[in-house]
Order: C-alpha cells, then sequence, then structure tokens
C-alpha cells in the first residue's frame, strides 16, 4: 500500500484504519489481461463506503463532599455512597452508572451520616444557627435560605449546600451572586428562591431559574470560580451541547487540576463526543487522584467495557468496599462470554461462528471494540469474501490514543494494538501489497515479539512476498513455466491469495494452456469475485478457446463496471459478432465505431437499422435549436459507445421517413435492436438519453 508521508513502520493506530480504508479505496492502473499484477492496489469492480451512548448526568452542591449527585441509569435511579472522609471535593459531578443518557435521571442525595451545623446569613445580614437533621426525608429550608444550585426531581429543595464543608472554606448563602444557585433546574413547578429570598413559581417543569443560560455560559467563561465554571458546563451538558460543556470543563480543570469530578465531568463530555479513549484517559486521571471516588471507577468500567476491556472493565466495578451496579455487572458478564466463545471459534477456525459471537458481543455493549471489528475483517478474509473488506473497515471505532493499561490488554491471546497490525497484514496480503504486508507484520512482532501467531505469519509473509517477486522477474524474462512455479510456491504458504492466482492464470495464458488458466481464474475470482484482471483474463482466454458465450458474459460485466473502456467496448462487440456468427446469424454489414451516419432516404433508413445489434436514431431539424443542443453530444455518445450505430434524420429534409415513423416532435430518438424499436424517448435529458443507450449497449 503506497502512502505519502510517514512511511509503514511509523504508523500508529491512530492513522492505521483511515489508511486501510484509503489504500482499497485507491484508482487502479488501466486493466490488461497481458499484464501481470505486480502489487498495485487491485481494482474492484464496486467501490463502497455507532452511535456513541453519553454519559449520565449529576449536579451537587458547591461544597459537600459526594451529596446531592444524581445517579440514572435506564430510568432506575440509585444514589453513590462515599465516605465522609473522602479527601477530595467531588460536588457537581455528572452521574449515571452506564454512562448511556446526556439527561439522566435525577436523584437528591441530601442524607448526612454526621449531621453537623452551619450559619447562614439572612437578608438582614444577621446570622443564625441552622441544624441538618441527617434523617432521609428533606423539607424546603426557611425563606431566606438559597438553593444550593442541585436539581430536583422531587420538587424539594436540598440542604447539601448546608452541610458542614470539608474544607476551610465556609460557603454564605446571600444575594445569589456567589458560586451556587444559578440555573437551577426545577421539576413539577416548585418555587424557587430568587436573590432577593421571594419565591417565584416555574411554569415550565424544565424553565432554568436565575439567570438565563447564555449569560451563565459567558460569566462562568470569565469567572475565576471552578465550582462556577463546573456548574455552567453541567447545564450545557444536560442540553446536548458537549463541545460547550468540555470547555467549560476544561476551564474548572485548568482553575483547580487536582479536583477529581471536573476530570470525571470531561470524561462525560468526551464521551458524548464520541472520542472515548480520552474519555478513558480522563477518568484514569479521576481514579488517580482520588483512589476511592466510585462514580469515576463507575465511569471508567463502563467506558472500558464498550472497548471490549473486560478485564479492566471488571478492576474498577467490582473494587472491595464499593458497591458495584448489577446492571453493569451483567453487562461485563454477557459481554465476557461472547468474546470466550469467539476465541475459542477463532482458535478452530469456525469463523461464521466467529462473526456471529462478535455481533453478540457488540450488542451486549462492546460497541465500540476495535479489535472485534477488526476481528470482523479478519474473519471475511477468511470466508473468502474480500468484497466485504472495505465497508467493514469503515465501521472500525477509531479509539487513539491508547491508553497505558488499554495496550496492554490481549485479544485472542495477541496485545490489543499488536492485533490490529495482525489482520492489517493479512489484508495487504489479500490485496496483493506485500511489501506493505511484511512491513505491517513486522510491527505487529516487534509489539508482540513472544506471540507465536504473529510470528508464524510474519515468517509466511515473507516466504510469499519472496515468491510473488521471484515469479514477477521470470515473467518479465518470458520464463512463463518457472513463473508458474514460483507462484505455485506462494500459493502453498498462501492458498486463498487471489493475486497470485490471477498472476500465475497470465503464465499459461502465455503458455497458450488456456484451460488452466481459465481454472486459475476461476480460484481467483471465488476469493475476489470483483477482481477486474482475473475476469479480463479468463474473458480472453474464452475467446481463445472460442467459448464465445463464456466470454461475452464476462465481458459484458466489464462493459458495465468499466464503461469508459474502449478497449473492452470492442473486445465485447468482436465475441458478440463471433458468437452470432457461430449461431449463423448475419453479421457481413457489422461494424464497431465510425461517426453518426446521416439518412435521408426510407429504403437508407431501413438498411441502416436492420443491421445486427442496436441502432439509435436521432430525429431532429437542422434549424430547431433543441435539436442544435443534442447534436454535439450525440457525437459524443457515438465515440463514448462504439459498438452501437447511431444515425441522424432531418424530419424536414426526409419527411417520407418521419411519416413512416410517425415523428412530429423534435428532437425525438429511437432505439432499435435487430431491425424491432425497442424504444422511443421525445425531448430526453442527456442524463436520461445516456441511460437508455447505456442500458442497450450490453
Amino acid at each position: 500500500m503506497s502512502h505519502s508521508g510517514k512511511p509503514n513502520s511509523e504508523i500508529g493506530l491512530d492513522g492505521l484504519n483511515d489508511r486501510l480504508r484509503d489504500s482499497l479505496s485507491c484508482e487502479a492502473n488501466k486493466p490488461d489481461f497481458r499484464e501481470l499484477d505486480l502489487g498495485s492496489p487491485v481494482s474492484p469492480l464496486r467501490t463502497r463506503q455507532c452511535g456513541l451512548a453519553t454519559s449520565g448526568l449529576t449536579t451537587t452542591s458547591s461544597s459537600s463532599g459526594s451529596s446531592g449527585s444524581i445517579s440514572g441509569r435506564n430510568g432506575c435511579t440509585s444514589i453513590a455512597k462515599r465516605s465522609d472522609s473522602a479527601p477530595n471535593n467531588h460536588s457537581g459531578e455528572l452521574s449515571g452508572s452506564s454512562d448511556n443518557s446526556p439527561t439522566a435521571s435525577l436523584r437528591s442525595a441530601g442524607n448526612s451520616r454526621n449531621s453537623k451545623s452551619v450559619r447562614v446569613r439572612s437578608d438582614s445580614g444577621s446570622t443564625q444557627p441552622l441544624v441538618h437533621s441527617g434523617q432521609s426525608s428533606v423539607t424546603s429550608p426557611p425563606p431566606n435560605v438559597r438553593p444550593s444550585g442541585n436539581i430536583c426531581p422531587s420538587g424539594k429543595i436540598l440542604k447539601t449546600g448546608m452541610a458542614a464543608n470539608r474544607t476551610s472554606r465556609t460557603d454564605v448563602l446571600g444575594s445569589g451572586m456567589g458560586n451556587y444557585g444559578h440555573g437551577s433546574i426545577m421539576r413539577g413547578g416548585v418555587p424557587v428562591k430568587s436573590g432577593g429570598g421571594e419565591a417565584t413559581s416555574v411554569a415550565n417543569p424544565r424553565a432554568i431559574a436565575g439567570c438565563g443560560a447564555n449569560e451563565s455560559v459567558k460569566r462562568a467563561t470569565l469567572s475565576v470560580d471552578p465550582e462556577e465554571v463546573k456548574e455552567a458546563g453541567n447545564e450545557q451538558y444536560k442540553r446536548g451541547h458537549f463541545t460547550e460543556a468540555l470547555n467549560l470543563y476544561n476551564r474548572a480543570i485548568a482553575l483547580s487540576p487536582a479536583n477529581a469530578a471536573y476530570r470525571s465531568n470531561r470524561a462525560a463530555a468526551l464521551t458524548g463526543l464520541g472520542r472515548l479513549a480520552e474519555a478513558v484517559r480522563e477518568c484514569e486521571e479521576a481514579v488517580k487522584l482520588d483512589p476511592n471516588y466510585e462514580r469515576a471507577h463507575q465511569r471508567l468500567a463502563s467506558l472500558l467495557l464498550r472497548i471490549g476491556q473486560v478485564e479492566n472493565a471488571r478492576r474498577h466495578l467490582c473494587i472491595p468496599g464499593m458497591q458495584s451496579d448489577p446492571s453493569e455487572l451483567n453487562k461485563l458478564q454477557l459481554v465476557e462470554k461472547h468474546m470466550r466463545k469467539c476465541a475459542d471459534a477463532r482458535k478452530v477456525g469456525d469463523w461464521k461462528s466467529v462473526m456471529r459471537e462478535i455481533d453478540a458481543a457488540v450488542a451486549a455493549g462492546a460497541d465500540s471494540c476495535p479489535q472485534l471489528f477488526m476481528c470482523r475483517v479478519e474473519a471475511l478474509l477468511k470466508l473468502h469474501q474480500i468484497d466485504d473488506v472495505e465497508p467493514s473497515l469503515l465501521n472500525i471505532p477509531k479509539l487513539d490514543p491508547y491508553t497505558n493499561s488499554c495496550a496492554q490488554a490481549r485479544f485472542f491471546g495477541i496485545l490489543s494494538e499488536a492485533y490490529m497490525y495482525f489482520v492489517h497484514a493479512q489484508i495487504e496480503m489479500a490485496f496483493g501489497r506485500f511489501e506493505n504486508a511484511v512491513t505491517v507484520a513486522e510491527k505487529a512482532g516487534k509489539i508482540d515479539p513472544r506471540n507465536v501467531e504473529a510470528a508464524v505469519l510474519l515468517t509466511n509473509v515473507r516466504l510469499v512476498a519472496r515468491a510473488r517477486s521471484r515469479g514477477n522477474d521470470l515473467f518479465k524474462s518470458e520464463r512463463y513455466t518457472e513463473a508458474c512455479s514460483a507462484y505455485g510456491e506462494g500459493l502453498r504458504l498462501d492458498p486463498s491469495n487471489s493475486v497470485l492466482y490471477c498472476n500465475r492464470a497470465a503464465c499459461w495464458f502465455k503458455l497458450g494452456v488456456w484451460e488452466r488458466s481459465i481454472e486459475d481464474c476461476n480460484q481467483a475470482l471465488s476469493i475476489q469475485p470483483s477482481y477486474t484482471k482475473a475476469l479480463l483474463r479468463r474473458a480472453a482466454s474464452n475467446s481463445k478457446l472460442e467459448k464465445w458465450a463464456e466470454a461475452v458474459k464476462d465481458y459484458e460485466v466489464l462493459r458495465r463496471e468499466l464503461p469508459d473502456d474502449n478497449d473492452v467496448a470492442e473486445s465485447l462487440f468482436h465475441v458478440q459478432v463471433a458468437l452470432k456468427k457461430s449461431r449463423g446469424e448475419d453479421v457481413h454489414n457489422m461494424k464497431f465505431g465510425g461517426e453518426v451516419e446521416e439518412v435521408s432516404s426510407l429504403e437508407q433508413f431501413r438498411a441502416a437499422i436492420s443491421l445486427p445489434g442496436v441502432s439509435v436514431v436521432h430525429f431532429g431539424i437542422a434549424s430547431n435549436s433543441q435539436s442544435k443542443q443534442m447534436s454535439p453530444f450525440v457525437d459524443a455518445l457515438c465515440g463514448r459507445y462504439p459498438s452501437i450505430n447511431f444515425l441522424k434524420v432531418d424530419i424536414e429534409e426526409s419527411p417520407v421517413i418521419a411519416s413512416a415513423e410517425n415523428v412530429r416532435i423534435v428532437p425525438t430518438f429511437k432505439i432499435y435492436k435487430n431491425g424491432g424499436r425497442v424504444k422511443e424517448i421525445i425531448c430526453p435529458s442527456r442524463d436520461m438519453l445516456e441511460h437508455s443507450v447505456r442500458h442497450y449497449s450490453f
């Protein structure tokens, strides 16, 4: 595979899938059955071309350790619990045990194990004690107390903002211009306390209290308070504005780099944008900042499961002292079961079962695992479905840059990154890019030098590439018998390589052993049905054996796929003539190509349309503007479809022909086949006319 830029030895996983797709969509050289396939991109006859779930959402007060977290998954709610001695402040954390909804279910967690008291300031500036009872049910605070910015599905105002601050800072509720109380959402038309202590009714259950969203974002971008910036990010996240939310979380992190909740929220926004690898890195950073941060572990486990890292996901989902999400645990076990079955089927070469288990694992939750999608490509290669490789490559998720933990995970006994190159090498082999295959196989071996499967592949790739190179040199030297042996040696090592079969077919053709040439072409086409060069060589070999019907069939397929190839058009014309002649049909006046013939007499017209093959007649008037516009296009069609006879009739100069053919409107086009009219088109567009000509040219 030839690329500009970095050599293959430097290809990272970041560009691996793009390079594979680019290589498969390359334009091939003009096919010629007399030429060898020297490893240039194979010309296919056809050119072809995972909803990412997003994280849940939690917002909390500006000061409580993990109170006020809101957890939602598939309509179920649960309250995440943490020790009161947690070292970091995780208020405002986005939550949702499976990270699969940008607007998770909302639930309050205002309970506190150790009830404490704080002082709050009234509008008059005096302070008074307020006691948190620690009970599971909470009621609205006195009128002079502002909500702390939490989201309440039940219509109750949380008391988390009034719990004792675990840091040295004391929250003071007052004018409403601090880092809490802005952009809070109340369900069910609950009263929201304004800055002056007045309650205002929210008619819309999702109406935004306090400052407008845009004003909140603008203020947050200038704020030096990370909590206010984070709150604005949460609001954008709920609205599905993941890019804006990400920018705000980035700013909050810049203001407070050691806050694990900000990292976890950033991971949620990245997940919403489909940037799962970066989301994993952020969750890992959050866990590093606070190893006891349960929410970050849960989010990381969910992400790792989506990318197929089952063992890594289990380490973060099943932590002693932390409660595992039963639904996530069930999902993990289901994915693990199907991936294990996939590995077992792969070992014994049951590639249909491999495909089935891959689909099941993806449906169970591993929807963004590049190794599973690459395994599908490997199965297609083994099942000789090469034409389906390119569409499958288009579906492979991008997960670069990999974290160290992900890179060390194993799939089917080989390191995850090495497996991607392992399959890539097989793709290069299948499409005849042997030097590229060696380079990529060496890359896989370098990443995982102890893997036996990668080492065996590298040895085979080198031997096959050497055999193909020797065969090509012998073919150029016209030593065709020796070239056949060299290609056969490569096929013993890689018995499903369509390129080697096609090259050996060229040798048999040169030696005049056309039956053997057809056999090798059949083998190549059974592996890759759209292999143009193999189809050309088989058609030529059938022509040599005077198997005209088989040759016509192959050339008709090629004509449809290569409509602008004049050599294919001429070959098709000649085998059609030979077929008609073998059947005793009249072919003495058939000709290939030429110019548009002007017809003026009825006898001349009838003789012209009675010729074997297809004739297209343009009825027009020299002075008519539409006829003038179509004439150059008809001339172009004559050159583009040389096997068709094109005629021109001026109905003013030849009224007898116009009357006999009942032509009253110009331009009119009529198509005849073997003397019989098959189609009439009045005032067609250029596209319509060419479509009809192309249809009847086959």
